[in-house]
Formats: C-alpha cells, structure tokens, sequence
C-alpha cells in the first residue's frame, strides 16, 4: 500500500523538472494524479511515464494565469476521479534582469507565473478542499482526513539574488503567503506548506545560451557548487520526496512552513 493511496492530486507545471519528477512520486506513493501544464506535449510524456509504471493520470492542460482556465482544472479532476484531496502548486519561470533595466513586462510575466497561478489554482481549489471538509465538520464533528496544500517557493527569496527581483518578490509572496493561508485554512484541516528548493538542475538552472532567455552563467553554476556542502546539485527528486512529504498524512502536523532543500547550501539562510 502507498501512502498517498485513494487521494486525488493536482501537480500544475508537472510537463517537466520538479513538476514532474513530483507528479511521478505522487503517483507512486498511491495517488491519481492530474498532470497540468500549458505544453500538451511534456505533459503527456509525464503522463505516459507514470501509466507506465501503472499509476493513473490525468491529462489537464490550463493556462492558470487565466482564473477561468483554473476553474477548468480542479472541476475536471473532481469530475474524472470524485474529489480533490492534494494540491501541488509548482508552475514557475524565470526571466532574469538587473533592476536597473527590468521592464514591467517582465516583472509581470515572472510575478503572473510564479504567484498569480498559485492565487488562481487554490482559489478554484476551495470548494473542493475547504467546503468540502466545513461539511465534513458539520455532520461528523471533524475532517475524514487532512487535505494538502504545497507551493514551490525559492530559497533564492529566503537569501535575494541578483538580476532576479521579479523571481524572488513573487517566491517570497509565496512563502507570506503560505503563512497566511495555513491560518485560515488550518480549522479545515488543511495544512499549507511550501518547498524552497537551492540550486536544481532543471532547464531553469541549465547553462546559459545566447538563444534561450532561460538558464544561468556557467560560472555563477559552478560558484553555487562551491556553496553545497554536500558536494553535488540537487535533482528534481530531491524536491519530489519533500513535497510528497507534506502531502501525505506523516506531515498531518506540520503547516505554515517553508522548507529549505539545499544540500546544505551556504550563505544568506
């Protein structure tokens, strides 16, 4: 038996990296799996990848910047499997500038990924998370069980970054908010937590080409190595154990945290 066995969970940006390798984990431990991301074509490998190795997904491709596309996603987990049980709000990007020259557009952009998708994603959650358990309150005096919220934040925002104000102002958001979220949902029995993964090799860390807005210096990657004091990046797997932690009922007790995934990375925490 798994642990996350009979729960029905959301991953949004699950087509790669950390959204993948958790919606992987997840369904491993047990739980149906709603793979959501706005490529239908890494989504569906991540899909195929976990029917491969006998779990059950769901193919969801929503733009949750739109709150109507987020709408779209909970209604059509709660209309495939019965119920919404786990979200993993994980849907991020960057577009790295120094202050200085940042334009608004790009502020917006990284903000509107990185948070505004959390704000839609759980909203469209509520009824299926927070109306659901306030019934549960009231014929049966308690929940059925815990219910599980889970951001990805950043421990660049736990230290700054440079060229990354609009990264670190929308993943610091998220861990206020996930703070505030875990007091008002907490009588529901619902536990709010985030994951502030350090330096993971994803296409976001990848080395930096002149053609890609994505990736980082070389040098500043093997600067961040330096830092690690186990000795090595960390992997999409690495974040996938801890977020599968706090969505099973071993973290029933633990809310409102942030939780640095480091390797022990030095400086700043």
């Amino acid at each position: 038996m798994g642990r996350l066995d009979d729960r029905v969970a959301i991953v949004t940006g699950a087509g790669r990296g950390i959204g993948r390798a958790t919606a992987l984990r997840l369904a491993r431990d047990g739980a149906s799996v709603v793979v959501n991301d706005i490529d239908a074509e890494v989504a569906g490998e991540t899909v195929s990848l976990i029917e491969a190795e006998g779990g059950t997904a769901l193919l969801h491709v929503a733009d949750t910047v739109d709150m109507e596309q987020a709408h779209g996603l909970t209604k059509a987990a709660v209309d495939r499997f019965g119920k919404l049980d786990i979200l993993v709000n994980n849907a991020g990007i960057t577009r790295d500038k120094m202050f200085h020259g940042m334009s608004e557009e790009t502020f917006d952009f990284v903000m509107d990924v990185n948070l505004k998708t959390g704000f839609h994603t759980t909203q469209a959650a509520m009824p299926y998370l927070r109306e659901v358990a306030k019934a549960e309150i009231k014929a049966q005096g308690k929940v059925a069980y815990n219910r599980k919220i889970v951001f990805t934040s950043s421990v660049a925002a736990l230290m700054g970054n440079p060229g990354q104000y609009n990264y670190t102002a929308a993943k610091g958001a998220i861990i206020a908010t996930t703070k505030t979220l875990a007091r008002e949902l907490g009588p529901f029995g619902i536990n709010v937590n985030a994951v502030a993964p350090g330096f993971i090799e994803t296409r976001l860390t990848a080395a930096k080409t002149d053609d890609s807005d994505l990736g980082i210096p070389e040098q500043m990657r093997q600067m961040s190595l330096m830092l690690i004091s186990l000795g090595r990046l960390g992997v999409p797997e690495d974040i996938a154990n801890v977020h599968a932690f706090l969505v099973s009922s071993d973290s029933d007790f633990v809310s409102g945290v942030t939780i640095p995934v480091t390797g022990g990375q030095l400086g700043g925490m």
